[in-house]
């Protein structure tokens, strides 16, 4: 299981030092670095990484004002190690149910033992993901339609979603991602077809091999280059989602072009 990583920390040769560090353990990815509080939330936000390394001491928003602004904007949490030259911070991180707590200068030994925390705690979040998607199959009422649920694993938690809630989905190396307007998240369906068929075809469609739409969510229909087209979608980003040449046509009958 990868750990897809951020670094916040006010000070350029500390990001560098843990960076370093994490580079002797191949299941770690850093998706980002941050150098302040605010920098922290909007990353946050936008990569949903499942470890932050969070300096405490930070000018203007510190660690705990970050995760402070996060539950108030209702956003997923990940996992959280604090990293700080000061030990007298240690009772409050774990207060916020930090995974663990380490010293500056960080000792390669002690960052090891965080990251197993991290693991373990990843493990059981998985292990619980999948008896709970369990559960929805099994509770279905009627299993030969498309399921009205499904379960999306959005940091460390697991959210049960409305298939009308859904944006759109997409696969990237092998794991297929769930857009909502207010929660973006992993399904543990494994192809884009499993995923299709638990979900209305009158309404989802899959307009390029990597991606299932809801043809309700569409907010514009972009012309683009050799007569193709971008969908412009109704989330937060409005991502703008490429036609594949086979379904263009599709395209032109539904909406007349």
């Amino acid at each position: 299981m990868k750990i897809s990583a951020l670094i916040v920390d006010d000070e350029q040769p500390a990001r560098d030092e843990l960076a370093y560090l994490l580079k002797n353990f191949p299941d770690v990815d850093i998706v980002g670095q941050g150098k302040n509080g605010v920098e922290a939330v909007s990353l946050i936000r936008e990569l949903s990484p499942n470890l932050v390394f969070l300096d405490v001491q930070m000018p203007g928003l510190d660690g705990f004002g970050v995760i402070k602004k996060l539950l108030d904007r209702r956003t997923p949490l990940p996992h959280f190690v604090f990293v700080t030259a000061y030990d007298h911070y240690a009772v409050r991180a774990f207060e916020v149910n930090a995974v663990d707590y380490l010293l500056k200068p960080i000792e390669r030994n002690r960052l090891e033992t965080a990251l197993q925390r991290v693991r373990g705690m990843m493990e059981a979040a998985e292990a619980a993901f999948q008896k709970l998607d369990r559960l929805v199959h099994m509770i279905e009422d009627r299993p030969a339609l498309p399921s009205s649920k499904l379960v999306v694993k959005s940091g460390s938690r697991l959210v049960l979603v409305d298939s009308s809630d859904i944006i759109y989905a997409t696969i990237e190396d092998g794991v297929i991602s769930i857009v909502t307007r207010d929660l973006e998240g992993q399904s543990n369906f494994r192809t884009v077809e499993e995923l299709q068929s638990n979900l209305d075809p009158n309404i989802f469609w899959r307009v390029h091999r990597s991606y299932l739409v809801n043809i309700n969510r569409i907010k514009e229909v972009v012309p683009w280059f050799k007569s193709s087209y971008q969908l412009k979608m109704q989330d937060r980003r409005e991502t703008e989602i490429p036609v594949s040449r086979a379904q263009t046509r599709k395209l032109r009958e539904l909406l007349n072009l």
